[in-house]
């Protein structure tokens, strides 16, 4: 064996037993920033309609400016394989993430959020909200 080679063999060796130590090594959680989700599924009213789901999702883009929003997702049903689990029969969604509760209902009264439900309540036909906190 070439002494090049054999370096890169331990090497190799080397990488491979830190890879496993590194896997192996327990991870300790930390506590989240924004423990409190909320997740919110829209039904449209003329679910074929794109130009209904791009006016929701605007809508749902001016909830950013809401200070008490810590993260803010948009979005519509992705194309994954058809499960009995899985429903994909809404047509968009958001997830957002605060602080606490006290966010949470800051966000409910905001101007802007009721604003929102004003201008794009006559699109959807059902909506459909999770909350949950971190354990």
């Amino acid at each position: 064996m070439t002494n090049s080679r054999r370096k890169f063999i331990a090497s190799s060796v080397t990488l491979a037993a830190g890879a496993a130590a590194s896997v192996a090594a327990p991870v300790s959680p930390e506590k989240s920033k924004a423990p409190l989700v909320h997740h919110v599924f829209f039904w449209l009213k003329n679910p074929g309609s794109v130009a209904d789901r791009d006016k929701i999702i605007e809508g749902l883009k001016t909830l950013r400016k809401i200070e008490a929003i810590k993260e803010l997702r948009i979005g519509v049903v992705a194309s994954t394989e058809k499960r009995d689990v899985v429903d994909n029969s809404w047509g968009v969604s958001e997830l957002m993430f605060f602080e606490d509760l006290a966010g949470q209902a800051t966000y409910q009264d905001h101007p802007i959020h009721q604003k929102f439900i004003k201008d794009c309540s006559h699109l959807w036909d059902k909506v459909i909200v999770y909350d949950a906190i971190d354990v």
